[in-house]
């Protein structure tokens, strides 16, 4: 009765969560195995078989036919053997049925606590299975609780955690608010899949410009380089082989309809779209706008330079706090020192 029951509910749990019932019967297996030889003692001649269509768990033991048994354990007397099967010869290993009257108690407790654990592996599994491959993508889910120091967001079925330091600073959330996500990693642990998701990361930027920019989508405009201090500003270096593609106007889109969006996601966040160019002086220059630029001069040692501005735009391209300055190095690579033409070095 106990091992229909256990059937009937593998059945039922296979079909409501997706886990394969094969998977939940070897967990069974390996767990009824190692429950008997705590109790019993190490014996690597037993094994588990579970028979679904006859409603049957059994607890199996290998012998080996020998002519005189000295160990009742690992060998079997002949005549005893061949009474399971006739043409057993000596040598040759038998299994036979190992009854012992605490097994079915056994295996009543020990089934409930594998498909317990089963369950919540092979869920772990699941969603492990299903993030994996959309690392670096956006997802939309559903606020579930806002908390000081996360907020619980549900994709699917999953509850996923936007730590504060990856929320964009200065927004704010709603139970029951839908909110677009970036999967920044995910990662496999012994506590299941960790899935780490941000507002500001810069990734985030450029997946909303692919949704948003058909030519980004096709291929036709690509997106080289970017940098991001989220909720501030963003930086973004895009280039079109296509001589008759404008690769900042598609970004831009007619009457500004596309960036507005991406800014509106962003709450508002500044958005710079520049193009970019093999040519390093000619990159830094557009990278440092809206400042105007008199010349950039590589300087001795790796992706070093000295850019020479007006007088008058000095504090533009430094901007403020020097985020366009800090923001022109992320983007292009290089370090960048920035001289007004007065005291300019040629």
């Amino acid at each position: 009765m106990i091992n229909s029951e256990l059937f009937e509910a593998l059945e039922l749990l296979a079909k409501e969560t997706g886990i394969p019932k094969d998977y939940l019967m070897s967990k069974i297996e390996a767990a009824l195995l190692s429950a008997y030889r705590r109790d019993y003692g190490a014996q690597e001649n037993v094994s588990v078989t579970m028979n679904p269509e006859k409603n049957e768990i059994k607890l199996m033991q290998r012998r080996t036919a020998v002519e005189e048994v000295t160990d009742p354990i690992t060998e079997i007397q002949i005549d005893e053997a061949r009474k399971i099967s006739k043409r057993t010869q000596i040598g040759d290993e038998v299994e036979t049925e190992l009854k012992t009257k605490n097994f079915g108690r056994i295996s009543a407790q020990t089934a409930k606590q594998v498909i317990i654990q089963g369950i919540r592996e092979a869920e772990r599994g699941l969603v492990y299975q299903e993030f994996v491959s959309k690392e670096q993508e956006i997802l939309t889910g559903v606020v579930q609780r806002v908390d000081p120091r996360s907020v619980v967001i549900e994709v699917g079925k999953t509850e996923l955690f936007l730590m504060s330091g990856e929320q964009i600073p200065g927004e704010s959330f709603r139970e029951g608010q839908r909110v677009r996500v970036y999967v920044v990693e995910v990662k496999s642990t012994t506590k299941g899949p960790q899935i780490i998701i941000s507002r500001t990361h810069p990734g985030f930027v450029k997946r909303l410009f692919e949704l948003e920019v058909p030519e980004i989508y096709d291929g036709v405009v690509e997106i080289r380089s970017i940098s991001r201090e989220a909720g501030s500003r963003t930086k973004i270096a895009v280039y079109s082989s296509d001589e008759n593609v404008d690769p900042i106007g598609a970004c831009i889109g007619p009457k500004g309809a596309r960036v507005s969006s991406i800014v509106s996601e962003l709450g508002g966040e500044k958005i710079d779209i520049l193009k970019y160019s093999d040519d390093p002086t000619e990159f830094i220059a557009q990278a440092l706008s809206p400042a105007e630029v008199i010349q950039v001069i590589p300087l001795e040692g790796e992706k070093n330079c000295r850019v020479i501005v007006p007088d008058d735009q000095l504090s533009l391209a430094i901007g403020k706090e020097g985020q366009n300055a800090r923001l022109a190095a992320k983007l292009t690579g290089y370090k960048i020192d920035i001289r007004p033409l007065s005291n300019a070095e040629f």
